[in-house]
């Protein structure tokens, strides 16, 4: 009885946190910051289409069986639809990351404004370098993560569910580490920051997964990275370090 209620103590800063990132959704300056990061989502997966469209065109895949059939403008357009739709699998976290670096410090800052005042008046933005410089490398770990995992993806293919609780995993762990290491660069020294890091393991990766779930949701998945960093935000605040 006294290790469920422990667990259950240990579990209620990551459902506060859920719920509470919900409600500033609502936030009509994190409405606004969330159509931007959309918006400029949308674009780079667009951009990628259109030039893997224009990369196709003329390309021969009948050529591998001695045969013709080099795809036009119509052909290289579906096929550059279907490579981008299957890049995102892998390309979709990490560009959403990548993204949210942005607009990261603005939606923190928002959330320590509505809820944690008293916080918010010591924190100290990062500077776009520094953040810049994080979100790069949070990217690269994300595509690193799922290259590692691309032969598990592959074998987990025949069981059909594998491949999709692998892909929580994995991005749940990258995704629930880099979104922590953006939201605590805002306070307290290096030392601080790691113990906060080492202690709020599980938190995170709840975080990560909830966020990496989403991303396989249409549409949801364009809230995830903005819902993540105020998850993040409640989280910290709530097993903040003393």
């Amino acid at each position: 009885m006294w290790g469920t209620k422990r667990r259950a103590g240990r579990n209620r800063p990551m459902i506060e946190s859920l719920f509470l990132s919900l409600s500033d959704l609502s936030d009509r300056r994190i409405i606004g910051i969330l159509i931007r990061s959309m918006l400029v989502t949308l674009l780079i997966f667009a951009a990628l289409a259109a030039l893997t469209g224009w990369a196709l065109v003329g390309v021969d895949p009948c050529a591998w069986f001695d045969d013709s059939c080099p795809l036009g403008v119509a052909g290289g357009g579906f096929g550059a639809v279907m490579l981008t739709l299957l890049a995102g699998w892998f390309l979709f976290p990490a560009i959403a990351i990548a993204v949210l670096c942005a607009y990261i410090d603005r939606v923190v800052a928002i959330v320590e404004a509505r809820h944690y005042p008293h916080t918010a008046t010591s924190a100290r933005s990062p500077g776009w370098a520094a953040v810049a410089l994080l979100g790069l490398r949070s990217a690269g770990r994300v595509l690193l993560y799922n290259l590692i995992a691309l032969p598990f993806y592959i074998v987990l293919l025949f069981t059909v569910i594998g491949p999709v609780a692998l892909f929580v995993a994995v991005n749940g762990a990258a995704l629930g580490r880099d979104l922590g290491e953006m939201v605590a660069l805002r306070h307290g020294d290096r030392a601080s920051r790691a113990a906060w890091l080492a202690s709020s393991r599980i938190g995170r990766f709840f975080v990560g997964a909830t966020v990496t779930g989403l991303f396989l949701v249409p549409f949801a998945n364009l809230l995830a990275p903005v819902l993540g960093a105020a998850m993040t935000t409640h989280l910290y605040h709530r097993r903040r370090p003393t």
